[in-house]
C-alpha cells in the first residue's frame, strides 16, 4: 500500500513538473504581431482650435466723483439697473483750506467792491439828476454798480461750492450727487458709507463710486496662439461655451485681431475679441470664463484615415495597405506613399496614392496583460 503512496505521490510531481516547463516554453514563444486595420471613410473633416478667455461687457464705465468728500448715501447697489442721469451716491465736501480761505477772501473784497459801488452810484446819480454831469459819465457808474453786485454773487456761489459743493445758481447740477453716466447694471459699488473718496486729477485716477455696463452688448475676449492667428480672418463664426451654463451655448462673430503679440508662459499670444450673440431670457455676468471653438479650416467630402495609421518620414507620408485575402491568417503590409491634407487631429485627409476599397494598417494591438 505504501508503495503505490509513493508510486501516486511521485506521478503528481511529475505532472507539476510537466506542467509548468510547458507553461514556460508556451509563455517564451514570440507571439504573432496583430494590428489594428482601417477602412478610408469619405466624410467631412475640419480643423478646429478651443481658445480660453472671458466674457465681458463691450462699455464699462467706472463713475467718479467731481469733487473730494466723505459718501453720507448710497442710493443704488450691485445689480440694480440705472438710467444716464440716474443719482448713485451722495458726498459731503471737505474743503480744501487754501481754496475755502481764498473764496472766503474774494466774498470780503467783492462785498468791500460793492459798498463802494454803491456810495460812488448814489453821489453820481445826485450830480446827473442836477446835471452836474454827462448821461455817459452816469450810465458808467451805473455799469459798475451792477458788475460789483455780479461780483458779489458770484464769489458767493465759489464760496459755497468750494464749501458745501453746491450753491443756488447750480443745485441741480450739484457735484455732492453722483450720477451715472451711461444706462445699464451696476457691477460693483467698491465704496461704503463713510468712505472718503477723491477726485480724480493729473496726480491720480480718483476713486471710482461705481462700475456701470451696459450687459446687452457683451464680447469674448481671449488670446490665441501665434501659430494660428494666421488663419483668422475678421467675420468668422465662432462658438462660445461658458463655464457656468455647460447647458448654454452661444454664437458670436470676430471683430477684432491684435496686431501686436503679447507674451504669455513663453509663447507670443494675440489677443482676439468677438461680438456675442445674447439668447432670450439668458443671464449672462461679466467675467465668466468661456471657451471659444473656431473652425481654421474646413474640408468636404473627402477621403480620411485615422492619423495614427499614417507613417511620417520627412516630408512624406506613407501608409501600410493589408495585403492578402480577408480572413487569412497571415497578412502582409505594403507600404505605400500618400499625399495628405487637413488633419482635425484624429483624422487625416488622403488626397491620393489609395482608395476608398483599400485598408490600412494602424497601431500594433497591444494585448491586456491579464490575458497574458
Amino acid at each position: 500500500m505504501k508503495k503505490y503512496s509513493k508510486l501516486f505521490i511521485a506521478a503528481i510531481v511529475a505532472l507539476i513538473f510537466i506542467g509548468t516547463f510547458v507553461f514556460l516554453w508556451r509563455k517564451s514563444q514570440p507571439k504573432p504581431i496583430v494590428y489594428n486595420e482601417f477602412t478610408p471613410v469619405v466624410t467631412d473633416i475640419s480643423k478646429t482650435t478651443i481658445i480660453t478667455g472671458k466674457i465681458e461687457p463691450r462699455n464699462e464705465v467706472n463713475v467718479k466723483p467731481q469733487i473730494s468728500g466723505i459718501i453720507t448715501e448710497l442710493l443704488k447697489e450691485a445689480g440694480d439697473y440705472v438710467n444716464a442721469g440716474d443719482v448713485i451716491a451722495k458726498v459731503k465736501v471737505i474743503p480744501d483750506m487754501s481754496q475755502l480761505s481764498s473764496a472766503e477772501s474774494r466774498v470780503r473784497l467783492a462785498a468791500l467792491n460793492l459798498v463802494q459801488a454803491k456810495v460812488d452810484f448814489s453821489r453820481e446819480e445826485n450830480l446827473y439828476n442836477q446835471k452836474l454831469v454827462s448821461a455817459e459819465e452816469f450810465d458808467k457808474v451805473k455799469q459798475a454798480l451792477k458788475q460789483a453786485r455780479e461780483e458779489k454773487l458770484a464769489a458767493e456761489d465759489a464760496l459755497a461750492v468750494v464749501r458745501d459743493g453746491v450753491s443756488k445758481s447750480n443745485a441741480k447740477a450739484s457735484s455732492t450727487l453722483i450720477r451715472s453716466t451711461i444706462s445699464g447694471i451696476i457691477l460693483d459699488i467698491p465704496v461704503k458709507v463713510g468712505n472718503s473718496v477723491i477726485l480724480s486729477n493729473t496726480f491720480n485716477d480718483g476713486t471710482t463710486i461705481a462700475s456701470v455696463a451696459n450687459m446687452n452688448d457683451l464680447i469674448f475676449r481671449g488670446n490665441i496662439d501665434e501659430t494660428e492667428v494666421g488663419q483668422l480672418v475678421q467675420g468668422m463664426p465662432m462658438k462660445i461655451t461658458i463655464g457656468a451654463l455647460q447647458d448654454m451655448n452661444f454664437s458670436a462673430s470676430l471683430e477684432y485681431i491684435s496686431p501686436k503679440a503679447v507674451e504669455s508662459n513663453g509663447a507670443n499670444q494675440f489677443e482676439i475679441k468677438a461680438a456675442v450673440r445674447l439668447l432670450k431670457g439668458s443671464k449672462i455676468r461679466s467675467g465668466y470664463s468661456a471657451n471659444a471653438e473656431i473652425e481654421l479650416a474646413s474640408a468636404k467630402g473627402v477621403l480620411t484615415v485615422p492619423e495614427s495609421a499614417i507613417e511620417f518620414s520627412g516630408d512624406s507620408t506613407f501608409v501600410y495597405v493589408v495585403q492578402g485575402q480577408p480572413g487569412a491568417q497571415e497578412k502582409t503590409y505594403e507600404r505605400k506613399r500618400v499625399v495628405t491634407g487637413l488633419s482635425d487631429g484624429v483624422n487625416i485627409e488622403i488626397k491620393s496614392g489609395i482608395n476608398k476599397n483599400q485598408k490600412v494598417r494602424g497601431p500594433q494591438i497591444v494585448a491586456d496583460t491579464k490575458e497574458q
